[in-house]
């Protein structure tokens, strides 16, 4: 087995598996208002399709793989693709990002079938505001989570994406409600993927900010957390709730990036804020051998850039957010 090293020595060993670009929630930060244009279903890769190239990428060194959309749980064959991803050797971590609008349904199947850990976005806990961020109802939300802690999906980590003159002033509530809950909390910068990140941008907060305020109420002291993902650890003292903090603009985390993107067109992105892309539905098409589809990840991995460029080219990725996760 060869793995997979980028041109700056970073070994890839994380996958982002976009399975649907579609969602039931429009975050205004996400999606643009109004978009229809979604991924046709019949370019869509099929389930049998998305395990092989999972099992691939395993091959190749890939062992954690993280389910994302859109909302995968609108994919109607999830619960089979969990199990099939689940049951392949060198894979040691599958989890999911959901926003947890129809996880009360789906969490007892997802923890049976392999999923292990989650993550659910949750920018307010006002049901007014809920609505106006995602269109979605907060209630859902709320039932699943409850139905992810009693089947057991351990650890739960919050996502929110903190925004001015929106829910900057709700991060004390966020952090009591996680430790009411016994979740991992997790602040994100906003980020300009698309014409909706870019518009975005006028609300966006520097995490340093949100440290400085939470360091006035509680006092955080670093932290470790296992997984893959970029998020800079504190605990409250004394306390067991773990904060991340996501600081994609204000201090970027590239030089430690491991993973790729694949969207449920079958395209690899190899950086989430670049368009460098391979697009491998084609060559499945085509009939390429397993080798022959390995040595074209090689070959694109060789393409990864060594950072993104967000800050001195925020126009530059111009595909929704939901086509590849975050």
């Amino acid at each position: 087995m060869t793995d997979l090293i980028d041109p700056f020595g970073r070994k890839i060993e994380y996958l982002r598996l976009s399975v649907t670009d579609r969602c039931d929630f429009r975050c205004f930060y996400c999606i643009p208002k109004g978009f229809k244009d979604f991924a046709d279903l019949d370019n869509r890769l099929s389930l049998e399709q998305f395990v092989r190239l999972v099992r691939i990428f395993s091959e190749l060194g890939v062992s954690k793989v993280r389910l994302t959309g859109g909302e995968p749980l609108v994919r109607r064959d999830i619960g089979e693709m969990v199990r099939c991803i689940a049951a392949l050797p060198g894979i040691e971590d599958l989890s999911m990002s959901t926003n947890a609008s129809r996880l009360a349904d789906y969490a007892v199947d997802l923890k049976a079938a392999g999923v292990s850990r989650i993550n659910v976005s949750l920018d307010t806990l006002k049901p007014d505001l809920f609505r106006q961020i995602t269109q979605g109802d907060l209630g859902g939300v709320m039932r699943g989570l409850k139905a992810a802690k009693k089947v057991g999906l351990h650890p739960i980590k919050i996502n929110m994406v903190v925004m001015k003159d929106l829910n900057l002033g709700e991060i004390g509530d966020m952090v009591n409600f996680c430790l009411d809950n016994r979740f991992t909390l997790r602040f994100i910068e906003t980020m300009p993927v698309g014409e909706a990140g870019r518009n975005a941008q006028d609300r966006y907060v520097s995490l340093d900010e949100v440290r400085a305020i939470l360091e006035q109420r509680f006092e955080l002291e670093p932290a470790k957390m296992s997984g893959s993902g970029p998020a800079k650890y504190f605990r409250v003292k004394g306390k067991r709730l773990k904060i991340g903090f996501i600081t994609p603009m204000s201090q970027h985390f590239c030089e430690s990036c491991n993973r790729v993107r694949l969207s449920s067109e079958g395209i690899l992105y190899l950086c989430l804020g670049q368009q460098d892309k391979l697009e491998l539905r084609p060559l499945l098409h085509q009939g390429m051998s397993d080798d022959e589809l390995k040595s074209a990840l090689q070959v694109a991995i060789q393409r990864k850039p060594e950072k993104h460029e967000f800050n001195s080219q925020p126009g530059q990725v111009v595909r929704v957010m939901s086509m590849t996760g975050g």
